[in-house]
């Protein structure tokens, strides 16, 4: 029999019910003097403090409540005395709460451990679990029997899902015991995707058994104390102690990915899931999933997410609901709620056996095997009727695309239809165009995502094993000539001509030997062995003498120049070298169009651990990677889009930040890094005039207008005349060509820029980016909108015009009219309303000279008509002017504040950091002391003189400071 408990906690009320019986009553009073110390032994009490300032869908309850109502309950130790507690029931947890006001549940059993609910006598019910029974009361028998249907309903369709796992919270960040100070007793705390959620100790976690969950939508961390931080709601503030200083920290960052997380968009995640199919994972029927496979069309779970990755973008791309927002086209969420996983498996999951499939409870092992048999082998599909018959295949796809059955499409191509065929249409040759002329914009989205994939199929490199797939390596044959240059270990930095520096050379690869030397001699010529190749990188057209040219460097550290005229030829070399050299994880690397592929070492997340041998192609402004030990961190890297990039040249180290995703990439080898390096440095960089050729944000807003706009609106809100002023030319041209050199490394601080210059530059990026933000094609259509009379007529042709511009154009004039917006709020004091915002913003963004006035119009009406033309939510706005309040707010109370005397001073205690060597040290801190005299005076104390390449940096961490050498300490992932 499963032991009876109820786990209360403390300053909960007993209650004695009408129902109760003589001999209940006579047991009363005894029970009462045991009552409080029977809850404190055995219960926590986590009380709210509600705020009146919380909007009303910002609850930290996260589920739809099925059924909400009061219900008797009994107290620990299985006490006759019910208690009053109010209790929901949602789609994954029965919770009981004090009061119908607490936001913090008393504790939450999970539906998935909930064996049986029956009814045991008047009005009485039982909820057993593996190893407990939790027994309520009604009001009355009617009531009773609805909390125990709706509870059995509730377990059989989690059960119908084969929902065994305890996992319901997504990625762990991390878990472990915590103090919680008002607390005896440790508690155990697992931070999770978006929520952290309470157990009363390791036990009751194992079995699923919680407290009550916190959602960090709306929570904060801040460090308090050595060991100590607090995480901060709306409702409460929780103050967690960790056994050490280190675990805190670990603590607190896991924290505060978890706010991040939960932070992140919603909206697609709302609407892919209103259908309903696409609420469980396509491929193992976890329930939520919030990772999709976009070529694919399938919405999985993020444990199948992880084995998807390890297919390779070639097969499925794989992006977030919540992170990748600007993914998420229109169209393309048409797609998928058009298509719903059950319609998708109606051709992915055709013929699964059910010996085959899979549940959430699903091993990694078993995962693996299924999705890598059903969306790379195919093994599962539904097979055309023209599966085998490419022609019929491809003039299939050119009818279908016609019409508006994307299903079909989906079957055709991946049954082997050529997306890039010839549809014999001389005006619309291939399925894309076509599809755009018949106006059907969801064919469009598919056969685009599937434009650079691979159809499904047995390739016999998957199922041999080492040895065999080395043979098969080795058999790669190749002969013919090619024109050489001397090798060297120095980098080619100038233009190499035909004659004199090339000479002709009969090329040979066989048997893993690339071997080379005088057409004219008889003699053997030089070799290199294939796993001697660590990259080969193509160099653009007409570099050197010879119009196609690549190069090779070798583990000695050697660069060997090969070119030739025949495009072909070239080709055909650049692919079998590649192809013996590439290991079999890394095989899809060669099907790109690379500039630079290779081998590199690399450390991913700054593990301490050995660097990882990981396999780079480099195509364009895309970083591909292909990570053995780190399959998770396999997707691709948008170096426009990077977070942060650094380069230690002479260590030959490159850290990449990119979504919060950190990886380092490392060589021995200075010419093989340095090739890496520049080609990476290249790519991250602003690549041309137009908008979407700078370097971007993750929500495609070049990073300098982002920059200028968060600068402004943090010190300028209130400036007279903000943007009608003019700053210094010399300044405004310097901030200019630093930003379009590199943004990501330009940080405006008010101490080194004024506003006035930020403005400036703002403006002139504007005026001088090539095609403006309208575009040059579509400004005429934009200037012409004022002629329309009617008002409604006219923002429903901006809303048309804005829907037709480029992504990244359309984001940033979002982005800036959004900020204008906000400026023109405080028109009272900057004297810069509408009007003259207009004024000066017309002329820039439309790039005129100001003669004509339609231009300071268009503008004029896109701010003052923000909301309906960009669809701006008014709650998301009024938290935006919120927020923008609240900075001028704190501005005015920095202005009012009094200087500390000169001769106010702190004693600072200091973490002296340097090559794992910690020290503690006093300092004494004045008010205007700055981080980089801080620093210098404690390395003048320890009688150490900087080196060129030494990087020491301190950062304040709650109420100490560290100085550290960043490349003698992890404190900080900077190079």
């Amino acid at each position: 029999m499963a032991e009876r408990e109820s786990d209360d906690f403390i300053n909960t009320s007993t209650s004695r019910s009408d129902h109760d019986s003589p001999e209940d009553n006579r047991k009363y009073s005894h029970i009462m003097q045991n009552q409080k110390k029977m809850i404190r032994d055995d219960s926590i009490y986590l009380d709210s403090e509600a705020s009146p300032n919380i909007p009303e869908d910002s609850t930290s309850r996260p589920a739809t409540a099925i059924k909400t109502g009061w219900l008797e309950k009994t107290p620990p130790q299985g006490s006759i005395i019910f208690q009053k507690r109010w209790i929901t029931l949602d789609n994954e947890y029965l919770r009981y709460f004090q009061n119908d006001k607490d936001v913090y549940s008393k504790r939450m059993i999970p539906i998935y451990s909930i064996m049986r609910v029956m009814s045991v006598g008047t009005q009485k019910f039982e909820v057993v679990t593996h190893n407990r029974t939790f027994l309520f009361r009604a009001q009355s028998d009617y009531e009773r029997n609805t909390w125990v249907s709706l509870l059995q309903k509730t377990i059989e369709e989690q059960y119908g899902v084969d929902r065994m796992t305890s996992d319901a919270c997504g990625p762990i960040y991390i878990q472990g015991n915590l103090e919680l100070r008002g607390i005896h007793s440790k508690l155990y705390m697992v931070v999770c995707e978006d929520k952290v959620i309470l157990y009363k100790n390791t036990e009751e976690h194992k079995q699923g058994i919680g407290i009550t969950s916190i959602q960090m939508n709306l929570g904060s961390v801040r460090e308090t104390d050595k060991r100590a931080f607090d995480l901060t709601t709306p409702y409460r503030v929780f103050s967690f102690v960790a056994e050490t200083e280190q675990m805190k920290q670990a603590w607190v960052e896991a924290l505060q990915h978890a706010i991040s997380s939960a932070l992140s968009s919603d909206s697609v995640v709302a609407k892919i899931w209103s259908q309903d199919s696409n609420r469980l994972c396509a491929d193992c029927n976890a329930t939520h999933p919030d990772w999709a496979s976009v070529n694919l069309c399938v919405v999985i779970c993020s444990r199948c997410a992880g084995e998807h990755r390890r297919l390779g973008s070639s097969v499925s791309k794989v992006r977030s609901l919540k992170m990748d927002r600007n993914v998420w086209t229109e169209d393309l969420i048409k797609v998928f709620i058009m298509l719903g996983n059950e319609r998708a498996n109606l051709f992915w999951a055709a013929n699964v056996p059910p010996s085959e499939a899979l549940c959430p409870s699903s091993s990694d092992t078993d995962r693996r095997a299924f999705i890598f048999a059903k969306y790379r082998q195919g093994k599962y599909r539904w097979y055309h009727k023209l599966f085998g018959q490419q022609e019929a295949l491809n003039k299939a796809l050119c009818l279908n695309v016609q019409t508006d059955d994307i299903l079909e499409t989906l079957s055709l191509l991946f049954c082997g239809a050529d997306v890039n065929c010839h549809t014999e249409h001389p005006e619309f040759p291939t399925p894309v165009s076509l599809a755009t002329r018949y106006n059907q914009t969801l064919q469009v989205e598919i056969l685009k995502q599937n434009q650079n994939t691979d159809s499904p199929g047995v390739d016999v490199e998957d199922f041999v094993d080492a040895n065999i797939l080395n043979d098969l390596r080795l058999s790669i044959t190749h002969r013919g000539h090619l024109f050489k240059m001397a090798s060297t270990t120095r980098p080619i930095t100038e233009r190499k001509s035909r004659e004199g520096e090339f000479s002709q050379s009969l090329c040979t690869l066989k048997k893993g030997i690339f071997s080379y030397g005088n057409s004219r001699s008889s003699m053997p010529g030089r070799q290199l062995k294939v796993e001697e190749i660590v990259c080969l990188a193509i160099n653009p057209p007409g570099t050197h003498g010879f119009e196609y040219t690549f190069e090779i460097y070798t583990e000695a550290d050697r660069l060997y120049l090969f070119g030739e005229n025949d495009p072909e030829l070239v080709r055909e070399w650049i692919m079998v070298i590649v192809k013996s050299i590439l290991p079999r994880n890394a095989r899809d690397l060669g099907r790109l169009d690379f500039q630079r592929i290779g081998r590199l070492n690399y450390k991913a997340r700054l593990s301490q651990q050995s660097p990882g041998v990981g396999w780079f192609a480099l195509v364009g402004s895309i970083l591909h990677p292909r990570l053995p030990d780190h399959k998770e961190e396999e997707e691709d890297i948008d170096l426009c889009r990077l977070q942060e990039l650094s380069v230690k040249q002479d260590q030959g180290k490159l850290l990449l930040i990119d979504r919060g995703r950190t990886l380092l990439i490392e060589s021995q080898l200075k010419l093989n890094f340095l090739g890496w390096a520049q080609d990476i440095q290249q790519a991250s960089g602003s690549w041309g005039n137009t908008l979407a050729q700078q370097q971007l944000t993750g929500t495609d807003i070049p990073i300098i207008v982002e920059r200028c706009i968060d600068f402004i609106t943090q010190f300028g809100l209130k400036s007279v005349g903000i943007y009608r002023k003019n700053g210094v030319s010399s300044k405004i041209a310097n901030l200019l060509e630093n930003f379009l050199v590199d943004a990501r490394r330009i940080h405006l601080r008010e101490e080194e820029h004024r506003v006035d210059d930020v403005a400036g530059t703002l403006k002139r990026f504007f005026r001088n980016v090539k095609e403006g933000v309208f575009t040059n094609q579509a400004a005429p259509a934009w200037l012409s909108t004022i002629g329309i009379k009617e008002e409604s007529q006219r923002i429903s042709h901006y809303q048309s015009l804005l829907s037709s511009l480029p992504s990244v154009n359309k984001a940033t004039l979002e982005a800036l009219i959004g900020h204008l917006y906000c400026i023109q709020h405080f028109s009272n004091v900057n004297q810069m309303n509408q009007h003259n915002l207009a004024i000066v913003f017309g002329p820039t963004l439309f790039q005129t000279d100001g003669t004509d006035s339609s231009a300071g119009k268009v503008i004029e009406e896109l701010i003052q008509h923000y909301i309906p033309i960009f669809e701006v939510n008014e709650e998301q706005l009024q938290k935006q002017l919120h927020e923008v309040n609240l900075i001028v707010e704190i501005q005015e109370s920095l202005m009012v504040e009094t200087s500390p005397e000169p001769s106010s001073n702190i004693i600072c205690t200091v973490y002296f950091e340097d090559g794992g060597q910690k020290e503690e040290l006093h300092i004494k801190v004045d008010a205007s002391m700055t981080a980089a005299a801080l620093t210098s005076e404690v390395l003048e104390q320890h009688k150490i003189q900087p080196q060129e390449f030494d990087y020491w940096c301190s950062f304040e961490n709650a109420h100490f400071t560290t100085v550290s050498s960043c490349f003698l300490s992890c404190s900080l992932p900077v190079l």
